[in-house]
């Protein structure tokens, strides 16, 4: 039995995104107890040579809304034109992405399966095929990034635990 594109897709983002909105939730929370301005959290790191929790918001949207419009236009390239956000844009982002997934039709979706998307970055181009794009790139980025806006959340001091991280888990 193969797995629908659209619930290794639209099924994996949407239950991490949403999980997301809520850990942005709690941040801006624990920063309204703390009495600290929720906007410094958008520069925090978790090593100075590591991207900010901006980055990594856009990431997460980039890699589960951008893949899909990506693989619906048959090209993808890194995140560009978002700008910059303070906290609440990136929350904000972040439900925008979940609104669209949610919008997402099943059909149309598993119609992509079997196509071929070319990841662009700089003066390269990298052929795939959806399913090898979403399994090998999309996917592990997503979680990447999901998981590092988690952890600088974390660190800041927002009080997490793996649950938070995981969401609605898809049971039955």
């Amino acid at each position: 039995m193969s797995t629908a594109l659209y619930d290794l897709t639209v099924g994996s983002y949407l239950q991490i995104v949403e999980a997301a909105v809520n850990v942005m939730q709690k941040g801006a929370e624990h920063c309204s107890e703390q009495g600290i301005d929720v906007n410094d959290m958008v520069a925090a790191r978790l090593h100075e040579d590591m991207n900010p929790l901006h980055f990594q918001a856009v990431c997460v949207a980039h890699h589960s809304m951008g893949a899909l419009k990506g693989i619906q236009a048959g090209e993808f390239a890194p995140p560009s034109g978002y700008g910059e956000m303070d906290y609440a844009g990136l929350q904000a982002l972040l439900e925008e992405t979940a609104s669209f997934l949610r919008g997402l039709d099943a059909d149309a979706v598993n119609g992509l399966s079997g196509g071929k998307l070319v990841f662009k970055i700089g003066g390269n181009e990298i052929p795939f095929s959806v399913e090898n794009f979403v399994l090998s790139f999309s996917l592990p980025n997503f979680y990447f990034h999901a998981t590092t806006l988690y952890d600088i959340l974390r660190q800041q001091g927002v009080s997490l635990g793996k649950m938070d991280f995981l969401g609605a888990l898809k049971v039955g």
